[in-house]
């Protein structure tokens, strides 16, 4: 089989990884791909929001299989083009995907469905939401509706915090469009955890648990990210937690929009706040997490492409899906002045070679250049591990770490610690 992967992180490399060790696919084509991607595929140059060109593409290369990662092109409707050309895609229509794109849809969404969520009220009127907040107690969560690049949510700790996000979001406009229309929400304490499920449509099948760790610094600080590192599964996440998400929150949410004709076949991805009263929805995302993935590929022992097909062709349930009993971790280096300005082309020095299956470095903003990678991007490159503990898979990870620099390069050092 031909495969084309959509996207160029540390997402897009992981699935490529995993989806050639299927003894059924022949090529992986990335588009756009990054460093890491040429060394087991090819990188093609295509505009992946012009949907003609990447379908006349994938029909003429015989492409087999389509896999969407970033949020961006499900929200354009990549996969309801492709559909229309017969062209078996992975990832939710655009109607589908909806659940993500807009959290002011996702909110009232849950409300009708029942699906426990924070309270909230949704504006697209400055003066309106600016008097709004007057009234509330802090914190505050504040949410551009539309898509963001995971940067568009601020916790403002006070009216005036919450005054200025309002202010760049919705008069500003620092997220675009995205920004003209706002969710204010209590803000949820407890502990945050990603759940992903693969769907049919009908039905749905959990991944284990894991953390994604958003703040660039330690100690949960700083601004958010898109992501600098991920655990799983989560130590203190027992099966009846997990019994009740699927039970509360994903099967209702798959239940809610078949109902809706807007039937979700892919993976299905809630950030759930684990508070007092019971998990709760922080928000939906419709594709598969990064760097939630990165872990997740090292710990799956399925053919990928089994799966991925089986959700494609609505026979999920009669597929089994295996999980290594073993924990993973993934630490994401990153450019100096990421999450905000930050310089591409600077050298990356592999100080010595990792060896070892249990560690793999996926690839996410590098490019290849005379057979040496340099940065390109905000998050450049993800160190994963897998061991028998959490512990153990860390350590790993972390003296994996120290065998790789660039300058300006920064990491967490703490991602994992508080499940230790």
């Amino acid at each position: 089989m031909r495969i084309l992967i959509i996207g160029g992180g540390g997402r897009e490399h992981s699935i490529g990884w995993k989806l050639k060790q299927s003894k059924k696919v022949k090529k992986i084509y990335f588009s756009p791909g990054n460093g890491g991607t040429s060394l087991i595929g090819k990188n093609i140059q295509i505009d992946n929001s012009n949907h003609q060109k990447v379908g006349s593409w994938a029909k003429k290369n015989k492409i087999n299989l389509v896999v969407i990662g970033p949020d961006q092109y499900l929200a354009e409707g990549l996969a309801d083009s492709l559909q229309k050309k017969n062209i078996k895609v992975f990832g939710p229509t655009k109607i589908a995907s909806e659940i993500e794109w807009s959290k002011s849809f996702a909110k009232q969404f849950m409300i009708e469905e029942g699906i426990p969520t924070a309270k909230f009220a949704i504006f697209n009127n400055f003066e309106k939401a600016n008097s709004y907040i007057k009234k509330q107690k802090f914190p505050l969560v504040i949410k551009a509706d539309g898509l963001a690049s995971g940067k568009g949510v601020v916790i403002a700790k006070s009216f005036l915090e919450a005054e200025s996000a309002l202010k760049e979001m919705m008069k500003k406009k620092i997220y675009g469009n995205a920004g003209s229309r706002v969710v204010i929400e209590e803000y949820l304490t407890g502990k945050e955890i990603s759940i992903h499920a693969f769907s049919d449509g009908k039905t749905t099948k959990l991944f284990p648990s894991s953390q994604d760790h958003k703040r660039i610094f330690d100690s949960d600080s700083g601004p958010n990210t898109g992501g600098m590192g991920t655990i799983s599964p989560l130590p203190w996440v027992t099966k009846k937690l997990m019994l009740e998400i699927h039970k509360k929150i994903v099967k209702p949410t798959i239940k809610g929009l078949e109902k809706r004709n807007r039937k979700f076949v892919g993976v299905l991805y809630p950030g759930i706040m684990v508070t007092k009263q019971g998990p709760k929805v922080i928000e939906f995302n419709a594709r598969f997490g990064d760097p939630e993935t990165q872990v997740y590929m090292r710990l799956l022992e399925n053919d990928l492409l089994d799966i991925l097909f089986s959700c494609i062709e609505g026979r999920l349930s009669k597929t089994k899906i295996k999980w290594k009993k073993e924990s993973a971790s993934c630490v994401v280096l990153a450019s100096g002045g990421y999450p905000g300005k930050y310089k591409n082309g600077l050298s990356i020095k592999w100080i010595s070679d990792i060896k070892g299956t249990s560690v793999f470095v996926f690839h996410a903003g590098t490019k290849k250049v005379k057979n040496k990678f340099v940065t390109n991007g905000g998050r450049v490159i993800n160190v994963t591990s897998t061991g028998r503990t959490l512990k153990n898979s860390l350590n790993k990870t972390y003296k994996a770490v120290n065998t790789i620099d660039f300058k300006g390069m920064q990491f967490r050092k703490d991602i994992g610690v508080k499940s230790l």
